[in-house]
């Protein structure tokens, strides 16, 4: 087996000069950064005292998820000869808040929307999404079901 590490940073950069001192005196902004890429500015859902403006931790799970699908699903297209022109997911995500406060996803519904060169390869197309679920890291690490619900049109 081959093993990949990943390394990510957080820091916090909500504190508002009291740190936690109460429950409302800080924020939830916090920066996520990768050597040599972009830094992502998070916070929070606005649910739980987070900034709107920033991406929160559940929106990245699902983003993790759609852009990990469409990468394998791409590749699979490539090699079975069908040429994808676009590709749009819509995802969707159900997390359940339980009574003491934690929670956890329940499901998550991937919605592509693909667009391909010729009718004859639709049905192929539509198939690659299964395969594409069966490969994804992120799909096989997590411990809910991910559906997908595609649309292929001819370009």
């Amino acid at each position: 087996m081959k093993n990949h590490h990943y390394k990510t940073t957080t820091q916090w950069t909500g504190n508002k000069g009291t740190g936690t001192s109460g429950y409302r005196d800080y924020e939830r902004s916090h920066t996520i950064s990768v050597e040599n890429k972009a830094i992502i500015e998070g916070s929070s859902d606005p649910s739980f005292r987070g900034d709107k403006t920033k991406h929160n931790p559940e929106e990245m799970l699902l983003s993790s998820l759609s852009t990990c699908h469409m990468l394998w699903y791409l590749h699979f297209c490539s090699e079975a000869g069908v040429i994808v022109t676009d590709y749009t997911d819509e995802a969707t995500g159900i997390m359940t808040e339980t009574t003491n406060g934690s929670g956890h996803f329940t499901e998550i519904t991937l919605h592509p929307t693909v667009k391909v060169t010729e009718e004859s390869m639709i049905e192929k197309a539509k198939q690659l999404h299964h395969k594409a679920n069966e490969y994804c890291f992120i799909a096989n690490s997590v411990n809910f079901p991910v559906k997908h619900i595609p649309i292929v049109l001819i370009k």
